[in-house]
C-alpha cells in the first residue's frame, strides 16, 4: 500500500499535517484527509498545490480570501 505525507506550506516553510493518508478529497469547504481506522479531518480552506510521488508527500497552502 501506498501512503502519503500531508503539509500545509507557508513561507515560513512546511509543517506536517498527517502521515500515513490512505484517502485524500477535495470537498467544497477544503480537503479531507483520511487513515486507515481513524475518523477523518478536515482542513478548510485548503488547496492541493502540488504532489510529489516520490517523495510521498502532498502539499496543501490555505486558499487566500
Amino acid at each position: 500500500m501506498c501512503q502519503m505525507s500531508v503539509v500545509m506550506e507557508d513561507n515560513q516553510g512546511e509543517n506536517l499535517i498527517m502521515k500515513n493518508v490512505s484517502e485524500l478529497k477535495v470537498t467544497p469547504m477544503g480537503v479531507e484527509l483520511s487513515q486507515m481506522f481513524e475518523r477523518p479531518r478536515e482542513i478548510q480552506d485548503a488547496s492541493i498545490t502540488r504532489i510529489d510521488f516520490l517523495g510521498g508527500k502532498v502539499y496543501l497552502a490555505l486558499s487566500k480570501g
